[in-house]
Protein backbone atom coordinates (compact mmCIF):
# COMPACT_ATOMS: atom_id res chain seq x y z
CA UNK A 1 0.00 0.00 0.00
CA UNK A 2 1.27 3.65 -0.40
CA UNK A 3 0.18 6.67 1.24
CA UNK A 4 0.43 8.73 -0.70
CA UNK A 5 -1.02 12.45 -0.22
CA UNK A 6 -4.74 11.96 -1.28
CA UNK A 7 -5.25 9.08 0.99
CA UNK A 8 -3.42 11.17 4.10
CA UNK A 9 -6.23 14.10 3.55
CA UNK A 10 -9.24 11.86 3.16
CA UNK A 11 -8.37 10.14 6.51
CA UNK A 12 -7.86 13.84 7.81
CA UNK A 13 -10.96 14.73 6.96
CA UNK A 14 -12.68 11.75 8.18
CA UNK A 15 -11.22 12.18 11.41
CA UNK A 16 -11.93 15.50 11.29
CA UNK A 17 -15.73 15.14 10.49
CA UNK A 18 -15.69 13.17 13.43
CA UNK A 19 -13.94 15.71 16.24
CA UNK A 20 -17.34 18.19 15.51
CA UNK A 21 -19.51 15.10 16.61
CA UNK A 22 -17.27 15.64 19.93
CA UNK A 23 -17.37 19.31 19.89
CA UNK A 24 -21.20 19.14 19.01
CA UNK A 25 -21.84 17.22 22.33
CA UNK A 26 -19.17 19.06 24.71
CA UNK A 27 -21.52 21.03 26.41
CA UNK A 28 -24.95 18.67 26.44
CA UNK A 29 -25.31 16.40 29.11
CA UNK A 30 -23.71 13.19 28.82
CA UNK A 31 -25.19 9.60 28.50
CA UNK A 32 -22.54 7.73 30.47
CA UNK A 33 -22.59 3.89 30.90
CA UNK A 34 -20.42 1.59 32.62
CA UNK A 35 -17.87 -1.31 30.61
CA UNK A 36 -16.55 -2.25 33.90
CA UNK A 37 -15.56 -1.02 37.49
CA UNK A 38 -14.17 2.28 35.95
CA UNK A 39 -14.21 2.26 32.31
CA UNK A 40 -16.80 4.31 30.82
CA UNK A 41 -18.92 4.64 27.42
CA UNK A 42 -20.80 7.36 26.21
CA UNK A 43 -23.09 7.62 23.19
CA UNK A 44 -20.64 9.84 21.69
CA UNK A 45 -18.33 7.05 21.28
CA UNK A 46 -20.46 4.95 19.39
CA UNK A 47 -21.64 8.07 17.23
CA UNK A 48 -17.69 8.67 16.48
CA UNK A 49 -17.16 4.96 15.79
CA UNK A 50 -20.01 4.56 13.56
CA UNK A 51 -19.02 7.56 12.01
CA UNK A 52 -15.31 6.89 11.30
CA UNK A 53 -16.62 3.63 10.12
CA UNK A 54 -18.45 5.04 7.59
CA UNK A 55 -16.03 7.68 6.32
CA UNK A 56 -13.14 5.61 6.58
CA UNK A 57 -14.44 2.40 4.80
CA UNK A 58 -15.23 4.85 1.62
CA UNK A 59 -11.52 5.71 1.66
CA UNK A 60 -10.29 1.78 1.72
CA UNK A 61 -13.70 -0.68 0.94
CA UNK A 62 -11.05 -3.24 1.16
CA UNK A 63 -9.67 -2.81 4.78
CA UNK A 64 -10.80 -4.23 8.24
CA UNK A 65 -11.45 -2.32 11.18
CA UNK A 66 -10.17 -2.68 14.54
CA UNK A 67 -12.16 -0.38 16.71
CA UNK A 68 -12.96 -0.02 20.37
CA UNK A 69 -16.60 0.02 21.17
CA UNK A 70 -17.04 -3.00 18.57
CA UNK A 71 -13.92 -5.35 18.58
CA UNK A 72 -14.86 -8.92 19.28
CA UNK A 73 -10.41 -8.76 19.39
CA UNK A 74 -6.92 -7.53 19.32
CA UNK A 75 -5.42 -9.73 17.28
CA UNK A 76 -4.15 -7.62 14.12
CA UNK A 77 -4.20 -9.54 10.71
CA UNK A 78 -1.41 -9.39 7.83
CA UNK A 79 -4.05 -6.69 5.72
CA UNK A 80 -4.72 -3.30 6.15
CA UNK A 81 -6.87 -2.38 9.19
CA UNK A 82 -7.88 0.83 9.92
CA UNK A 83 -7.51 0.86 14.53
CA UNK A 84 -9.67 3.19 15.71
CA UNK A 85 -10.14 4.74 19.30
CA UNK A 86 -13.08 7.01 18.85
CA UNK A 87 -12.68 9.03 22.11
CA UNK A 88 -9.69 8.56 23.79
CA UNK A 89 -9.82 10.00 26.96
CA UNK A 90 -13.67 8.86 27.82
CA UNK A 91 -12.99 9.81 31.17
CA UNK A 92 -11.70 13.52 30.60
CA UNK A 93 -15.00 13.80 28.52
CA UNK A 94 -17.66 12.67 30.74
CA UNK A 95 -15.91 15.29 33.79
CA UNK A 96 -15.39 18.72 30.68
CA UNK A 97 -11.44 17.74 31.04
CA UNK A 98 -10.22 18.67 27.12
CA UNK A 99 -7.43 15.71 26.92
CA UNK A 100 -9.44 14.15 24.61
CA UNK A 101 -8.61 12.46 21.35
CA UNK A 102 -9.95 10.62 18.47
CA UNK A 103 -6.65 8.52 17.23
CA UNK A 104 -6.91 6.35 13.73
CA UNK A 105 -3.99 4.20 12.77
CA UNK A 106 -3.27 2.81 9.32
CA UNK A 107 -1.98 -0.92 9.63
CA UNK A 108 -0.73 -3.27 6.72
CA UNK A 109 1.71 -5.78 7.13
CA UNK A 110 2.94 -5.61 10.23
CA UNK A 111 3.61 -1.86 10.67
CA UNK A 112 1.35 1.12 11.39
CA UNK A 113 1.83 2.86 8.34
CA UNK A 114 -0.28 5.83 8.84
CA UNK A 115 -1.15 7.26 12.39
CA UNK A 116 -3.45 10.62 13.35
CA UNK A 117 -4.51 11.87 16.36
CA UNK A 118 -7.30 14.58 16.86
CA UNK A 119 -7.51 16.42 19.82
CA UNK A 120 -10.82 18.32 18.72
CA UNK A 121 -10.90 20.61 21.84
CA UNK A 122 -7.61 21.69 21.79
CA UNK A 123 -7.86 22.42 17.97
CA UNK A 124 -4.94 20.07 17.58
CA UNK A 125 -4.49 17.97 14.43
CA UNK A 126 -1.34 15.13 14.75
CA UNK A 127 -0.80 12.93 11.44
CA UNK A 128 2.56 10.93 10.69
CA UNK A 129 3.14 8.48 8.07
CA UNK A 130 5.78 5.95 7.22
CA UNK A 131 9.16 7.27 6.08
CA UNK A 132 7.06 10.80 6.00
CA UNK A 133 7.27 12.60 8.63
CA UNK A 134 5.03 13.63 11.49
CA UNK A 135 2.97 16.98 11.72
CA UNK A 136 1.10 18.67 14.03
CA UNK A 137 -1.85 21.49 12.36
CA UNK A 138 0.41 21.25 9.13
CA UNK A 139 3.62 22.11 10.70
CA UNK A 140 6.53 19.32 11.16
CA UNK A 141 6.58 18.16 14.58
CA UNK A 142 10.02 16.26 16.13
CA UNK A 143 11.46 14.81 19.68
CA UNK A 144 13.49 16.75 22.20
CA UNK A 145 16.84 16.56 22.21
CA UNK A 146 17.13 15.98 25.92
CA UNK A 147 20.17 14.00 27.25
CA UNK A 148 19.60 13.49 30.69
CA UNK A 149 16.68 12.31 32.52
CA UNK A 150 17.26 14.50 35.11
CA UNK A 151 16.21 17.58 32.81
CA UNK A 152 13.57 15.27 31.39
CA UNK A 153 9.22 15.72 31.58
CA UNK A 154 7.54 12.32 31.31
CA UNK A 155 4.62 11.20 31.02
CA UNK A 156 2.33 7.94 32.26
CA UNK A 157 -1.31 6.59 32.59
CA UNK A 158 -3.30 4.21 35.06
CA UNK A 159 -4.60 0.96 33.76
CA UNK A 160 -8.16 -0.31 34.31
CA UNK A 161 -7.18 -2.39 36.44
CA UNK A 162 -5.15 -0.06 38.69
CA UNK A 163 -6.96 -2.41 41.72
CA UNK A 164 -4.86 -4.87 41.35
CA UNK A 165 -1.99 -3.32 39.33
CA UNK A 166 -1.95 -0.80 41.48
CA UNK A 167 1.80 -2.07 43.51
CA UNK A 168 3.16 -2.39 39.98
CA UNK A 169 2.14 1.32 38.90
CA UNK A 170 3.40 3.28 41.81
CA UNK A 171 6.84 1.13 41.69
CA UNK A 172 7.27 2.49 38.32
CA UNK A 173 5.70 6.53 39.34
CA UNK A 174 8.10 6.25 42.09
CA UNK A 175 11.25 5.43 40.00
CA UNK A 176 10.08 7.96 37.83
CA UNK A 177 9.54 10.74 39.82
CA UNK A 178 13.21 9.90 41.75
CA UNK A 179 14.90 9.83 38.53
CA UNK A 180 13.18 12.81 36.14
CA UNK A 181 12.48 16.07 36.17
CA UNK A 182 8.57 15.17 36.88
CA UNK A 183 5.49 12.92 35.97
CA UNK A 184 2.26 14.18 34.28
CA UNK A 185 -0.71 12.02 33.71
CA UNK A 186 -3.68 13.36 30.43
CA UNK A 187 -6.10 11.09 31.36
CA UNK A 188 -5.38 10.12 27.57
CA UNK A 189 -2.67 7.54 25.64
CA UNK A 190 -2.81 9.10 22.54
CA UNK A 191 -2.72 12.75 23.63
CA UNK A 192 0.30 11.56 25.93
CA UNK A 193 2.02 10.16 22.65
CA UNK A 194 1.32 12.88 20.46
CA UNK A 195 2.22 15.42 23.21
CA UNK A 196 5.80 13.34 23.01
CA UNK A 197 5.95 13.32 19.23
CA UNK A 198 5.74 17.01 19.26
CA UNK A 199 8.43 17.69 22.10
CA UNK A 200 5.98 18.87 24.73
CA UNK A 201 6.94 15.29 26.83
CA UNK A 202 10.59 13.66 26.58
CA UNK A 203 8.96 10.03 27.51
CA UNK A 204 5.88 8.47 28.13
CA UNK A 205 5.17 4.85 29.47
CA UNK A 206 2.00 2.77 30.76
CA UNK A 207 1.09 -0.70 30.74
CA UNK A 208 -2.45 -2.35 29.91
CA UNK A 209 -2.97 -0.31 27.16
CA UNK A 210 -4.90 -1.98 23.54
CA UNK A 211 -3.82 -1.49 20.32
CA UNK A 212 -6.28 1.51 19.62
CA UNK A 213 -4.53 3.17 22.31
CA UNK A 214 -1.53 3.88 20.94
CA UNK A 215 -1.07 2.77 17.18
CA UNK A 216 -1.11 6.11 15.71
CA UNK A 217 0.68 7.74 18.65
CA UNK A 218 3.73 5.36 18.41
CA UNK A 219 3.89 6.26 14.68
CA UNK A 220 3.26 9.88 15.43
CA UNK A 221 6.84 9.09 17.85
CA UNK A 222 8.65 7.03 15.22
CA UNK A 223 8.13 9.96 12.16
CA UNK A 224 8.90 12.64 14.43
CA UNK A 225 12.57 11.25 15.23
CA UNK A 226 11.69 8.91 18.98
CA UNK A 227 11.95 5.08 19.32
CA UNK A 228 8.93 3.29 20.90
CA UNK A 229 9.40 -0.34 22.25
CA UNK A 230 8.05 -2.08 25.04
CA UNK A 231 9.56 -0.94 28.74
CA UNK A 232 12.08 -3.64 29.08
CA UNK A 233 13.33 -2.73 25.50
CA UNK A 234 11.61 -5.22 22.81
CA UNK A 235 9.96 -4.09 19.55
CA UNK A 236 6.71 -3.06 20.20
CA UNK A 237 3.27 -3.62 18.12
CA UNK A 238 0.10 -2.23 19.13
CA UNK A 239 -1.47 -4.73 21.82
CA UNK A 240 1.98 -5.41 23.81
CA UNK A 241 1.23 -5.16 27.59
CA UNK A 242 3.94 -2.36 28.04
CA UNK A 243 5.52 0.43 25.72
CA UNK A 244 7.60 3.07 26.14
CA UNK A 245 7.98 6.17 23.98
CA UNK A 246 10.78 7.80 24.11
CA UNK A 247 13.26 11.09 22.31
CA UNK A 248 15.15 8.07 21.56
CA UNK A 249 18.35 9.50 23.43
CA UNK A 250 16.62 8.72 26.61
CA UNK A 251 15.39 4.94 25.45
CA UNK A 252 17.64 3.15 26.98
CA UNK A 253 17.77 5.05 30.14
CA UNK A 254 13.91 5.01 30.67
CA UNK A 255 14.25 1.20 29.78
CA UNK A 256 17.30 1.17 33.26
CA UNK A 257 15.09 3.37 35.85
CA UNK A 258 12.01 1.57 34.75
CA UNK A 259 13.27 -1.90 35.10
CA UNK A 260 14.95 -0.95 38.36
Amino acid sequence: MIINRELIDDALQAVRGAGEIILKAWDKPRNIRHKGRIDLVTDTDVAVEDSLKKSLGRILPEADFLAEESAGETELKDGPTWIVDPLDGTTNFAHRIPFVAVSVGLWQGGAVRMGIVHLPVLGEMYWAAQDQGAFLNGEQINVTETQDLVQALVATGFPYTIKTDVDQVLGYMRRALMNTRGVRRCGSAATDLAFTAAGRFDSFFEIGLKPWDTAAGACLIREAGGMVSTMDGQDYFPGQETILGTNKVLHEQMIKILGA
